[in-house]
């Protein structure tokens, strides 16, 4: 869906953004709003921030990521571009993907991410959009409505573009679990994705 998005008509705002960097969101800057939404910080719940107290630290060393997830989360598989780890069926999923055509492109882009979710938010898919800046990365966050079927998965989403060792990349983090046991994990998923602390 990212790839999507990112290369359906995006020539002509491309063309745009080579010629103007207003309203800049790209990664140097650290925005309070980007257009005329906010950009919103992390500011967890006491109920979010007591699902991963006590938690452990997990670090990405290949990617400078690190995050505090509850204790009996396990790691399930750590490569170069690609985590996940999870804990009574809850999961995290991160993926980090390369993308030296968009190095000029990002700020357009990341605009382009945030106006789909928000189309979706208006046709029920969403039930959440914003702006979140995790660790100062200003990036796409929102979470899916409650699924069709209780079993059915269900997500809670951000993506931000970063330049890390001399690259640019899209981080696309899923914390996601069943739609019917969504309620149940939600504030740790939330706590795990406002912990998170990102080298950009």
């Amino acid at each position: 869906m990212v790839f999507v998005v990112v290369a359906c008509n995006l020539s002509e705002k491309f063309k745009k953004a080579s010629s103007s960097n207003s309203n800049s969101s790209s990664s140097s800057s650290n925005p309070s709003k980007i257009g005329n939404d906010p950009v919103e910080k992390p500011n967890p719940t006491a109920a979010q921030s007591a699902a991963i107290a006590n938690g452990q630290t997990v670090k990405w060393d290949q990617q400078g990521i690190t995050w505090t997830m509850p204790a009996n989360w396990k790691k399930q598989d750590v490569r170069n571009e690609t985590l996940s780890y999870g804990g009574d069926g809850a999961f995290l999923s991160v993926v980090v993907s390369v993308m030296p055509q968009m190095e000029k492109f990002t700020d357009v882009s990341i605009k382009a991410m945030f106006e789909a979710a928000k189309t979706n938010q208006k046709i029920g898919k969403n039930d959440e959009v914003r702006w979140l800046a995790l660790d100062g990365l200003p990036g796409v966050g929102f979470r899916e409505s409650k699924q069709e079927m209780a079993g059915d998965i269900r997500r809670l989403e951000w993506q931000a573009y970063r330049t890390y060792a001399g690259s640019t990349q899209l981080v696309t983090m899923i914390l996601s679990t069943d739609s019917g046991n969504f309620p149940k994990h939600e504030d740790e998923l939330y706590g795990i994705m406002y912990s998170t602390k990102i080298v950009h």
